[in-house]
């Protein structure tokens, strides 16, 4: 690679990629104290801006405190109240954030619990709550009026005249997807939470004021609400509820906090803190408006609501663009396919592998025939394919001897390899055979008239697409002759990248129980089959030791110093063109965003969290030059030279949620488009031309 110009400050800004900061507070509570708890609030409001944070979730009547009772209807605590309010008001002028405060207000001879957006130094407009809470411990009906039906109104505060109402969505004229609705606490424990509707309006951050006091298992309720709610209405969800301070006379408060995207839990904050907590974490509101672009239902279900964006007020605010590197409060997988916990990685690996299996065995079951022929290398792909025929066979009370396996030598086949899959065969049972492809390959490159045929070292596409083909044409025939059907070994990674042989080669099969599982999780898929006692030992040593070695189709002999062909030497490492296509497949990113996302997470191998038993000596990390070098690489095999080889590809089952590339499937393009839109973003993103 040669030496780059220096990248533009604008690419490390996270705002320039569609994130936003978002923060949950929960501030230090005195009941009866509105001038103190402003002063909390305040105070973690000029931490928020000192941090960059964009918009600030505090709890429910944070500035009156929630647990006041009847003190709520007291003329003092009103005024107070509004005296809070000026001091924040003008101490927000100089202050970065949207700050989201809660207090009650009057308004025509009733008292509602508010939410108020605020500004650099502006009231941007008052919410108040919809669903009071009038059971058990909860007698809010008792000082509160609903604020249903009171869209379109105006409250008088001080001697301003603001928005009031359940209908406000406050958006940032200067960042096109970062939009709030603001609810209070029981609007979503409401069968029909009043965020749905502010989402399907055009909010992406959906934000909560609660108080809600703590009892056993509240959380993981609270946990469950959240996450629901924010993948339900494909956006953010941010909860912030009451914490140390609040009145203990019957309740206990726990200050939990919490911010989910689509489902995932970014951040969440540390439970029965005595001191104030500001709980910060960057949201991708750009992954919200492609997901919700991504989803027909979204809309559908707007228009079932008759278009809910009719029917709100959007309140506009500037908010200003951080340029440059503000660093990344976001947890980013190095592998987007593979999960980090140890619990979610051994429920995807199981849930993965009898994906396979299943398919497999209905395939089986439908086809006429009783054997399955596999082409067994040593490798990865064959190796797994292996294992879920035997696991298929297994369930179905199939004797494994309905496996045909074939190894199949080439001129540059290591005794590694062959000596593993010799193994493998065994161990498994399966019915085991060599057929050594040299002979026919040196005839038909003879009657090509290759300079190889004359002793040339001469090792070109053709020399190594010869052999590809020739392996596969024995499989298929192989199938006619015993009566049965060709597993495809071929992984989600070869497919994206073209990696395999068109037509009569390794791109074709009768089935592919390999396509929808890429190279990352493949690796993960044999390990769990290990750890989970799926086979015997013999198998898992076996197992064990070709998951330690290199990736090498071997269609090219060894060099003069012994090195042997190496596929991530000629197409980039897997695991980073696996991390590209999870997040321009998934998601449709721009290029640019995927090398800022890549960048987070491989820049220093030492920082973040890797796949439960990654092995140490097998971590690496990536400079952004390594990465914009491959990412270009894989846009263009990607986008330009391979869908044809997609399009045409047999069947087999979907198995991540990161997608297929089946045009059945997720996937559908010209096999004949350019890659140049994609190049150019990424190149002008980095300065370069």
């Amino acid at each position: 690679m040669t030496a780059q110009p220096p990248v533009p400050d604008s690419f490390f800004s996270i705002h320039r990629h569609g994130f936003a900061r978002i923060a949950v507070a929960t501030p230090l509570a005195r009941n009866g104290d509105p001038a103190g708890n402003g002063r909390a609030i305040e105070a973690q409001a000029r931490e928020a801006s000192q941090r960059d944070v964009d918009v600030v979730v505090f709890p429910e009547l944070s500035l009156t405190g929630y647990a006041n009772d009847d003190l709520h209807l007291q003329e003092a605590t009103l005024l107070a109240t509004l005296a809070g309010i000026e001091s924040i008001r003008a101490a927000s002028e100089d202050l970065k954030p949207v700050l989201l405060i809660g207090a009650a207000l009057s308004r025509n001879g009733r008292l509602y619990n508010c939410a108020l957006a605020i500004h650099r130094g502006r009231i941007l407009g008052v919410v108040p709550k919809i669903y009071l809470p009038n059971y058990r411990e909860y007698y809010e009906k008792r000082w509160f009026a609903s604020g249903d039906g009171t869209d379109g109104l105006t409250i008088e505060i001080g001697e301003e005249t603001v928005p009031f109402g359940p209908d406000l969505l406050f958006a940032a004229s200067d960042r096109p997807g970062l939009v709030l609705h603001i609810e209070i606490c029981e609007d979503y424990w409401a069968p029909f939470p009043p965020s749905i509707d502010g989402a399907l309006a055009g909010a992406t951050v959906l934000c909560n004021l609660s108080a809600s006091n703590i009892t056993i298992g509240k959380s993981h309720d609270r946990h469950l609400l959240s996450a629901s709610q924010s993948m339900r209405c494909l956006g953010v969800y941010a909860y912030s509820a009451a914490g140390h301070g609040e009145s203990t006379t019957d309740l206990a408060w726990d200050g939990q906090g919490e911010i989910y995207e689509l489902g995932d839990l970014l951040a969440e904050s540390e439970r029965f803190s005595r001191g104030g907590e500001l709980l910060i974490a960057d949201v991708d509101c750009n992954r919200v408006l492609q997901e919700r672009m991504r989803m027909p239902t979204f809309n559908d279900a707007a228009a079932r609501r008759g278009h809910p964006e009719t029917r709100f007020r959007r309140i506009a605010f500037q908010q200003g663009v951080a340029y440059g590197d503000i660093g990344f409060h976001r947890p980013i997988r190095r592998f987007p396919f593979v999960p980090n916990t140890p619990e979610r990685l051994d429920q995807d690996c199981y849930e993965a592998f009898n994906i396979q299996v299943d398919a497999l065995v209905t395939r089986y079951e439908a086809t006429p025939g009783d054997t399955m022929v596999i082409g067994i290398s040593g490798g990865l792909d064959s190796t797994h394919a292996l294992i879920v025929a035997a696991k298929a066979c297994d369930r179905m009370g199939v004797s494994r001897k309905n496996i045909l396996g074939f190894t199949m030598p080439g001129f540059a086949t290591g005794d590694a390899t062959k000596s593993n899959a010799w193994k493998l065969m065994e161990a498994m049972g399966i019915s085991a055979a060599e057929i050594d492809i040299r002979p026919a390959a040196r005839q038909m490159l003879t009657d090509m008239g290759h300079p190889f045929a004359d002793g040339e070292p001469v090792y070109d596409i053709t020399f190594e697409n010869v052999q590809a083909g020739l392996r596969t044409d024995y499989l298929f025939r192989l199938a006619n002759q015993r009566n049965g059907f060709v597993i495809g070994t071929g992984d989600l990674s070869e497919l994206a990248l073209g990696w395999c042989t068109y037509g009569v080669g390794d791109q074709m099969s009768h089935y592919a129980v390999n396509t929808g599982v890429p190279k990352s999780l493949i690796q993960y898929l044999i390990r769990w089959c290990v750890t989970s006692g799926q086979f015997d030992e013999t198998t898992d040593a076996v197992l064990a030791a070709i998951l330690d070695t290199e990736i090498s189709p071997e269609l090219v002999p060894a060099d003069a110093q012994g090195g042997l062909q190496s596929t991530e030497e000629k197409i980039g490492p897997y695991e980073l063109n696996d991390f590209f296509l999870f997040h321009i497949l998934r998601y449709g990113f721009a290029p640019s965003k995927v090398a800022f996302l890549a960048h987070q997470a491989w820049r220093d191998k030492t920082t973040g969290r890797w796949p439960i038993g990654f092995p140490d000596a097998k971590k690496r990390e990536y400079d952004l030059d390594t990465i914009t070098f491959w990412l270009e690489k894989f846009l263009f095999r990607f986008f330009q030279t391979s869908q044809f080889k997609r399009s045409a590809i047999p069947n087999g089952p979907k198995v991540s949620a990161g997608g297929s590339l089946s045009p059945r499937g997720d996937w559908r393009a010209p096999s004949d488009s350019s890659a140049a839109a994609w190049i150019a973003e990424l190149r002008e993103a980095m300065g370069r031309r």
